[in-house]
């Protein structure tokens, strides 16, 4: 690579970053303002739901399940489906309501999708971190095993979501009925996220259809990384690799195709 062409990526490197930034400070004030606790709600709504699905469960279920804390299970795997679902439902029609920015040629279609998931995915691992540090305090959580563990498998886990985001949004600007039929589509994906349960848990026939799952796979290394030798976890890193190389693949066609139609104001 000639200097002048290291020049010119590192140039468009920096116009990108730019590009992402302001965005994201458009996209926050936007949803959030600048009044009350303002961008630290992204943080706030994960913790909400995992909170009150937590204490649903420790009311129903008891402390402890399979020898750990029923807490704890349903913090780590609610806040990554949150993820999912807030991810996916922000993305939809995303090019339509940000059409007029596509005026200035810095910005591409792309970053729209890039920009509203790294918010909602900066807000869950906000979320992961501070209910993690709590629920230690308050002797409900363990201190990680694997830390390398816990942050491979959340970033498997987040790069598949980014994945389906990039194949929903282009979607959803080519079909109203899509549009309408991807809310019920995060609800149905819960049995196959692995967030209520683990693999070792089911029979063996059951685990293998559900290890097929890319979410599952990730969810397990998150936990074994959580409880380590407490759990038996089962995973594959190939699999959410493979699906996410598929998925983005698609979903940058599906952009592209989306862009040559979307008039810009």
């Amino acid at each position: 690579m000639t200097g002048s062409t290291l020049s010119k990526a590192k140039n468009a490197w920096a116009v990108q970053v730019r590009v992402i930034h302001a965005l994201m400070i458009r996209e926050l004030t936007t949803r959030f303002g600048r009044e009350n606790i303002g961008f630290l709600w992204i943080m706030v709504e994960p913790l909400l739901f995992a909170f009150l699905v937590g204490i649903l469960w420790r009311f129903t279920k008891g402390s402890e399940e399979h020898g750990i804390s029923v807490v704890a299970f349903v913090a780590t795997g609610y806040i990554p489906l949150t993820l999912f679902r807030h991810g996916i439902q922000r993305n939809v029609v995303v090019f339509t309501t940000n059409s007029s920015l596509l005026y200035h040629r810095q910005i591409k279609i792309m970053d729209f999708i890039l920009v509203r998931f790294c918010i909602e995915m900066l807000g869950c691992m906000m979320a992961y971190l501070f209910i993690g540090v709590v629920l230690i305090i308050l002797g409900e959580f363990p201190v990680p095993e694997d830390i390398g563990l816990l942050i491979a498998g959340w970033l498997l886990y987040a790069l598949f979501c980014f994945s389906v985001c990039l194949v929903i949004a282009p979607l959803s600007e080519m079909s109203e009925v899509m549009e309408k039929f991807i809310p019920v589509t995060t609800y149905i994906m819960i049995p196959f996220s692995g967030t209520f349960m683990m693999a070792s848990w089911l029979t063996p026939d059951i685990r293998s259809y559900l290890m097929l799952s890319p979410f599952v796979n990730g969810m397990e290394m998150m936990r074994k990384g959580i409880w380590g030798d407490r759990v038996d976890a089962y995973y594959d890193v190939w699999n959410p690799l493979i699906c996410s190389a598929v998925l983005i693949a698609v979903g940058l066609v599906l952009c592209r195709r989306v862009r040559r139609t979307l008039s810009v104001e």
